[in-house]
């Protein structure tokens, strides 16, 4: 696969600025958030492409994603008045989805092993409410995801700047669990019962979800390989290149990709209260990616997102 080339005079500026910065603060070395970072112990598999491509970031997301169905009119209150809503793309690939809703998405993940140009950052996990199929540059045709709220782990100034530089609203938070993506639930009636949970330090957001295998496929794979790949934007000044791999080692059967069922609870911007969904629909899977960071909007014009 040919990753689209990264502006690379402005991410090795920041990535190396920020580590500088992370090995030589004092302070930051007795926070105690950098002291569990530094002795957090993470079940998640090894990057199994960072020596494929070197000169970009890469890493694996180990988490749930899930589809949050809101109505078509909500959506459109929440996403920028600016930006139109693909709707049609959405329906080519979901072609039962119901009528005048709208595919809202919730990603907990744990990023892990993240590294580039050599240099490697610590573990972290963040999750939110991410908006795929939104026009942003207006040609009816380009689907980009809108993210514009994170939740992230306190004390990684690396991941909270690299996500505020896009705009982003970010929320140094606690996660539960602390090192990995979930965890199991002790003595569950439903099979493989997994929960997330992550709290602002200085605010009311949060969010929490509540996972089971499920043998349901309600939403195809090609569904979520669609809209993960999707370029993503918070401001719309610069936008986040991630291609999510399906097809790698971390992947694999039997370790990689499973169906689940379950609850979410968030309360985070744009929305303006608490919300709950019940019975979603979604998987709990480990990924590779490669991320091209900071690149033009208007550069993805046309650009498509089925990657395997």
């Amino acid at each position: 696969m040919n990753a689209k080339t990264s502006n690379l005079q402005y991410f090795v500026f920041s990535f190396l600025s920020l580590l500088m910065l992370r090995y030589a603060s004092s302070t930051y070395f007795s926070s105690p958030n950098q002291f569990v970072l530094d002795t957090c112990t993470s079940i998640d598999q090894p990057n199994p492409i960072a020596s494929l491509y070197p000169n970009n970031a890469t890493g694996t997301l180990n988490g749930t994603i899930a589809v949050l169905p809101i109505s078509l009119k909500l959506a459109r209150k929440l996403i920028p008045s600016q930006y139109g809503i693909l709707e049609h793309a959405y329906r080519a690939l979901l072609p039962s989805f119901p009528e005048g809703m709208y595919p809202a998405i919730v990603q907990a993940v744990h990023d892990h092993e993240v590294q580039a140009f050599g240099y490697k950052i610590d573990d972290f996990s963040r999750t939110g409410i991410e908006f795929p199929f939104v026009d942003l540059l207006g040609d009816g045709h380009t689907s980009f995801k809108w993210a514009p709220s994170l939740l992230m782990t306190a004390g990684h100034e690396i991941a909270l700047k690299g996500a505020g530089d896009y705009g982003t609203n970010t929320f140094p938070a606690s996660f539960e669990p602390g090192c990995d993506a979930y965890r199991a639930v002790p003595n569950s009636k439903k099979p493989g019962t997994t929960y997330f949970s992550a709290s602002s330090l200085t605010g009311a957001e949060s969010l929490t979800t509540l996972f089971a295998s499920t043998t349901e496929a309600m939403f195809p794979l090609s569904f979520f390989k669609n809209f993960t790949n999707q370029p993503t934007f918070a401001d719309g000044k610069t936008c986040d290149n991630m291609i999510r791999l399906f097809d790698t080692s971390v992947s694999a059967a039997g370790k990689g990709i499973e169906r689940v069922k379950g609850t979410v609870r968030a309360n985070i911007h744009p929305f303006a209260e608490e919300q709950e969904w019940r019975n979603v629909y979604g998987l709990r899977l480990d990924s590779a990616f490669i991320e091209n960071n900071y690149l033009p909007c208007s550069s993805f014009q046309g650009y498509t997102s089925d990657y395997e």
